[in-house]
């Protein structure tokens, strides 16, 4: 019989360039890290689905074979993950999938989300139970249906002494406010676009994945007037709660500023930066602004000039790694949905109210048996 403490955690976000596996033990107090495993999309896969992120010809045949191909990856990324750990496929008690979102649309007059990666498919090629489609319940309660991971941070990363606003740095960057006060009330959202625009921008010039290290982007400077432009967003202004995704901000939105074409590649990459600092320490004054320590996880941690314009614009608030208070910024988000799979299976709710705007605490995601 499987352990109730081994649980998979499966990640593919906003930036949309592979699955991140996390094994954990969830036996304890807090989540214990066993073993993680990156694994690639192919280049052709991640061109479909980036281009699946908005309207185009025969969208659901393209979907609905892209769900069975995803979901084929992320049992590759499960099977993969067992071997470099040695663990036997009987000792987990179950794969917690977000999924990758193609679409997250909550400000339709009919709101909508969704996740492809058929469960179906994970559950049958890995012999796991598994646990998915997180969102939607808590958009059916009314709220955003993102972001979930806020409540996983108030477990792992909530302190008595500070003050702490958690940054994620994936595609799309967002966060939570996590008061020192206990009896205080959490907040999270997504702020605006990180490392999406980045990283398109960079491979439609330059046929590269990322800018290594934000080299590129150190390189160049930023245009006041093109910042300026970005930051007239309706999205940045709006009031909480609030999410968004790629099928927003894009290269298709980036380009619909005139300025963005008259300038050289690194400019526009310096200024795609600071519209990212610029944009998460705006929303931390206005929705946190008794904030004095900002800890930063996600792909985008490990840009060191992105990390040095936030700090640039953070003032006194300290601006670090969550590596520093003991937690690996690279697997929180796929470790927190290990344990939103856990509460699933316990009958217990995973969402925030205060962060997704639903009426009600709810029981998130359904289950795949084995």
């Amino acid at each position: 019989m499987p352990t109730e403490a081994l649980y998979i955690g499966l990640m593919s976000g906003t930036s949309m360039d592979g699955i991140d596996a996390v094994l954990v033990d969830l036996a304890g107090a807090a989540p214990s890290l066993r073993a993680s495993h990156s694994h690639p999309y192919p280049d052709k896969l991640r061109t479909e689905l980036a281009a699946l992120t908005t309207p185009g010809e025969n969208e659901i045949d393209r979907m609905g074979q892209l769900d069975i191909r995803v979901g084929r990856c992320f049992a590759e990324a499960v099977n993969a993950l067992l071997e470099v750990s040695n663990c036997p496929t009987e000792s987990i008690t179950a794969i917690g999938s977000h999924g990758q979102t193609i679409r997250h649309r909550p400000g339709f007059t009919v709101p909508f989300t969704l996740q492809i990666g058929d469960p179906n498919t994970i559950s049958q090629g890995t012999g796991i139970t598994t646990v998915a489609d997180f969102r939607r319940r808590d958009m059916a309660a009314g709220g955003e249906g993102a972001p979930l991971v806020p409540a996983f941070h108030e477990v792992v990363l909530r302190s008595h002494q500070r003050n702490r606003v958690i940054l994620n740095l994936g595609g799309i960057a967002n966060i939570t406010w996590l008061p020192a006060d206990p009896a205080a009330t959490i907040v999270g959202f997504d702020t605006g676009p990180a490392n999406v625009l980045l990283d398109q921008w960079i491979e439609h010039q330059l046929g590269k994945c990322y800018d290594q290290d934000g080299a590129l982007a150190a390189s160049g400077r930023v245009d006041q007037k093109l910042l300026n432009q970005l930051l007239q967003e309706p999205y940045f202004q709006r009031d909480l709660p609030k999410s968004t995704g790629t099928d927003h901000f894009n290269l298709t939105w980036l380009e619909a500023h005139p300025q963005a074409h008259e300038l050289s590649v690194e400019t526009v990459q310096s200024t795609l930066v600071e519209l990212t600092a610029v944009s998460v320490t705006q929303a931390v004054t206005r929705h946190c602004p008794q904030a004095n320590e900002m800890l930063v996880c996600g792909g985008g941690v490990h840009n060191r000039f992105l990390l040095s314009r936030l700090r640039a614009h953070a003032g006194r608030m300290k601006v670090t790694s969550t590596a520093d208070v003991g937690v690996d910024p690279d697997w929180i988000e796929a470790t927190a949905f290990a344990w939103l799979a856990q509460r699933t299976l316990k009958q217990l709710p995973g969402n925030l109210p205060s962060v997704t705007g639903a009426s009600q605490p709810v029981i998130l995601g359904g289950i795949y048996p084995a």
